[in-house]
């Protein structure tokens, strides 16, 4: 075998220090080129960048605040975007260098390439230091000064809860609607929207005229006017409010008015609530939607609410082979709950039915019902006693008397399942944005139920009305975003006697041993097995904003 010697590398002598190189067009080596020429000129080792310490914002260039965490891909885009003259370099890697959170410094080190003489490029490596300053966002600005807002949508609705606004709080983080908002006020009423432009107070009325049914007025005050540039100042205000209708909620249609929506029975309930809301004659099945502009010509208020809700014992069903959709028309004869009592032998164990109760209220009544697909003999319902019922209406007055039903079932009620006191796998967020804001006597309280001391009982239970319709109907949680609660196992709620009791919007949890839970029978009651569970796939998991730690 003959060995071939290889082609032989001739080596030059570097023209400042002398030790052998592969010759370049410089005739330098790499540590002598490094010394004679600096890619990194023009290129500052410092700068800064501003963060808000109330929104935790970092200022994007030119004049965007961009929420940022530590050490991640948006901050460092920031702090490249301060750097002067990366654009006469071919940037190859940037990774930040860690620091002490407190020290309020931001450490990145960078690798550039650049071409210095013809076919020679050069790469270096070298570290820029970041001065973390604290400043405030003009947001945050404008909410420290207050009364400098420029425009103001005023939310309305005349109801004697608080489920709408709490629902349309949730509607507002889905879409991301709050995002211009600069403070949100409680009034007794409804809420109050405050924006820094007029443009913002528009794009939020028209958000709501997408998703509730209101009627609007806008108004202007002139502040200031300036005669020698023709220039004037003005505040603006939008006042909606929102239809009186909600779900669930008794309505009595006039009679006019019902002939001309599909001649369609006057007596209905309201089932569902967006830009329009649907109207559905349990007896017929027959539903019509009514939209905001066909409801505030002859506008028309409901007879009964959640409040006149009255629980009782489904003792019969008989579909009678009616189907719409989901909904299946059946005869129920149903009883108040608690109607018979049950009262154990103490001999042989048997069961006594005790009819020696107060008069009317072992009375069976028959009714038609549109929840004959989910009802079975002794589930439990809620439903409107029409027959002990006085309404202050003259259209409920006109209508025929063999026309009104002695009871109107609404949904399926879970009372066993009440009962447990289990806390809930899941939370909702809030756009309260800060606590101590004007109007706040609550830590962290939501936006709802903020100003403390004003039927804060009552508050509270809507919340948790609010959230058992959320349990109990899933078209109506899909238009929400539920978050995991990370202190509750999915699996397995119960704590040993213990419960969670769920602060407003369940963002603060506070446990409370209350011992266990009583029952009424004194026995362990069964849970309901068509009870709506919330599943694991239709939560999100909740983004914690991590912030850099205040200096001490």
């Amino acid at each position: 075998m003959e060995f071939v010697p290889g082609p032989a590398i001739t080596r030059v002598l570097c023209a400042d220090c002398g030790i052998p190189i592969v010759p370049n067009s410089a005739n330098l080596c790499v540590a002598c080129l490094r010394n004679t020429v600096d890619i990194t000129e023009g290129i500052p080792k410092q700068s800064s960048v501003s963060f808000c310490r109330n929104c935790e914002r970092f200022l994007s260039p030119p004049q965007a605040w961009i929420l940022a965490r530590p050490e991640s891909q948006e901050l460092l885009a920031i702090c490249l975007k301060r750097l002067k003259g990366l654009n006469k370099v071919r940037l190859t890697e940037a990774h930040f260098i860690w620091t002490e959170p407190h020290s309020r410094r931001l450490r990145v080190s960078l690798t550039i390439q650049k071409e210095v003489l013809a076919s020679t490029i050069l790469e270096q490596v070298f570290e820029i230091e970041y001065l973390v300053h604290n400043t405030q966002c003009p947001d945050c600005t404008r909410l420290a000064a207050k009364n400098t807002w420029k425009a103001l949508v005023q939310v309305r609705q005349k109801v004697a809860h608080k489920r709408t606004f709490l629902y349309l709080e949730q509607l507002i983080l889905k879409h991301g609607a709050q995002k211009d908002t600069i403070s949100v006020k409680e009034v007794r009423d409804g809420l109050d929207f405050f924006y820094s432009q007029r443009s913002h107070a528009i794009k939020m009325v028209e958000f709501l005229n997408g998703v509730v049914p209101i009627r609007t007025k806008g108004s202007e005050q002139l502040l200031s006017t300036d005669t020698h540039s023709n220039t004037a100042n003005y505040k603006f205000t939008y006042s909606v409010e929102i239809a009186p209708i909600c779900k669930d909620d008794l309505v009595c249609i006039p009679p006019k008015q019902a002939r001309s929506l599909s001649n369609i029975s006057p007596l209905t309930i309201c089932t569902r609530v967006g830009a329009s809301f649907q109207l559905l004659d349990v007896s017929t099945l027959k539903s019509v939607e009514v939209s905001g502009q066909v409801y505030w010509r002859a506008p028309f208020s409901s007879l009964a609410g959640m409040g006149d809700l009255v629980e009782f014992t489904v003792l019969d069903i008989d579909p009678v082979g009616t189907t719409r959709g989901r909904l299946v028309l059946a005869d129920a004869q149903v009883a108040l709950a608690g109607a018979f009592r049950s009262q154990a032998s103490l001999n042989d164990g048997e069961v006594e039915m005790d009819y020696e109760t107060a008069a009317g209220r072992t009375q069976i009544f028959h009714t038609r019902t549109h929840l004959g697909g989910i009802l079975q003999p002794g589930d439990a319902a809620m439903g409107y006693y029409l027959t002990s019922s006085n309404f202050n209406s003259d259209d409920f007055a006109t209508l025929q008397a063999d026309r009104i039903p002695d009871i109107v079932l609404v949904k399926k009620a879970y009372p066993n399942r009440r009962k447990k006191g289990k806390p809930r796998s899941w939370k909702l967020r809030s756009i309260a944005k800060e606590q101590g804001e004007e109007g706040d006597t609550g830590g962290g309280r939501g936006v709802v139920g903020r100003m403390g001391g004003r039927d804060q009982k009552k508050v509270d239970e809507d919340y948790e009305l609010f959230l058992m319709d959320l349990e109990e109907d899933p078209e109506l949680r899909g238009t929400v975003n539920l978050y995991k609660a990370k202190d509750v196992n999915m699996k397995d709620a119960t704590d040993g006697g213990r419960r969670r009791r769920h602060g407003q919007y369940g963002m603060d949890v506070d446990e409370v041993d209350d011992g266990p839970v009583p029952l009424i029978s004194g026995e362990e009651e069964e849970e309901e097995p068509d009870f709506p569970e919330v599943k694991l796939e239709e939560l999100l998991e909740e983004f914690d904003e991590m912030t850099l730690e205040d200096a001490p």
